[in-house]
């Protein structure tokens, strides 16, 4: 179990079509979480931060509106305030994520995905 790969996908994203062409080149059929309709709970984001190593905060995708409607640029906001976010606002997620076992990527460049394979 710990071998197959998950990739939080969203397919109108180009890195995330990108990144899951690497895998899918490496004759692997990950399982595909399309996040956007399946968001993560706040405590599978907390793992997948774990998994990643960096902030909630560096996980967010800060160009998007529902980050400027809600203020996450505020440094005050918990780490738990911007996870609870995330869940409510899943296009705030960064993507793609890969996760493999207990290691995992963003597919931010696409190429970061071979470390996992």
């Amino acid at each position: 179990m710990t071998n197959t790969i998950q990739i939080y996908h969203n397919p109108r994203c180009s890195k995330s079509r990108q990144t899951l062409a690497i895998i899918e080149e490496k004759g692997i059929q990950p399982e595909i979480i399309l996040y956007l309709n399946d968001t993560p709970t706040a405590n599978e984001l907390k793992n997948i931060l774990s998994k990643l190593g960096i902030s909630a905060r560096k996980l967010m995708r800060k160009g998007e509106q529902d980050y400027k409607d809600n203020n996450l640029n505020n440094t005050e906001l918990s780490e738990d305030d911007l996870i609870e976010k995330m869940t409510q606002f899943p296009k705030l997620i960064e993507r793609p994520i890969v996760i493999k076992g207990q290691q995992a990527v963003l597919g931010r460049p696409p190429e970061n995905v071979l470390s996992l394979l």
